[in-house]
């Protein structure tokens, strides 16, 4: 794909959005590996009932913002957004973990056994997250771009569902693998959480369409970008 060339103000500017994408990605996707063990129930319309934790709330926003960046950056910032995203997951792993070793006082409002019931898990689930995550965004961007080039840069609806579908399940059955084999999810709920977690992550995949068109038209009309071009950054 062609690279738009950008003059100093117009680098900053466009270096200032790539870093507020990146902060929202790494948070969503921190935030996500640290609320996981709440579960939830939403009625969809009368029609289907799901049962999901509220981890896979914030989860398809970073698949959101990788489209956008894929799009509009290109592949490349793409994926350093996606290996940033795994430094941080870890570095957050391991502040979980030095504060769930450190003694809590007598007065502290939130003892140990609470801490730990509530966080005790993340070890696992972080190793099974990024594990799944590896997988599915990688594969995200790989095939995002794929159909990219198939397509001259038309069709933006095309590779945008059709690569979330199939990172999304990927995602799904590698991270519910991961943890029923760890003993933190029972196998008898393997099947309806697969179901459940992979139709809710296609529906809000289907949902954002419009946000990525939104979002794709203000920065091409920002940055005079031509459809299928990509900002060229310096940084």
């Amino acid at each position: 794909m062609s690279k738009h060339l950008l003059n100093p103000k117009d680098q900053r500017a466009a270096y200032r959005i790539y870093l507020i994408l990146g902060a929202l990605f790494i948070s969503s996707l921190v935030v996500s590996n640290l609320i996981f063990q709440k579960f939830f129930y939403w009625d969809f319309l009368g029609i289907y009932t799901f049962e999901i934790s509220v981890g896979i709330l914030p989860y398809p926003i970073t698949f959101l913002i990788t489209d956008i960046i894929s799009e509009i950056f290109g592949k490349r910032k793409a994926n350093q957004i996606v290996t940033a995203g795994i430094f941080a997951s870890f570095f957050s792993l391991l502040i979980v973990t030095a504060s769930s070793w450190v003694p809590a006082t007598s007065w502290s409002p939130i003892g140990d056994d609470l801490f730990n019931t509530v966080f005790g898990a993340t070890i696992i689930a972080v190793f099974a997250s990024m594990m799944a995550y590896l997988f599915a965004q990688y594969i995200d961007i790989q095939i995002f771009h794929f159909w990219k080039r198939v397509t001259k840069g038309k069709h933006l609806w095309l590779r945008n569902n059709f690569s979330t579908f199939s990172s999304q399940l990927i995602d799904t059955l590698t991270v519910l693998l991961l943890l029923c084999s760890a003993g933190i999810i029972e196998w008898n709920r393997f099947g309806v959480l697969l179901l459940n977690g992979f139709l809710f992550k296609v529906l809000v995949a289907a949902l954002d369409t419009p946000l990525l068109y939104i979002a794709v038209y203000f920065f091409r009309k920002r940055f005079n970008l031509k459809q299928g071009g990509e900002l060229a950054m310096e940084i």
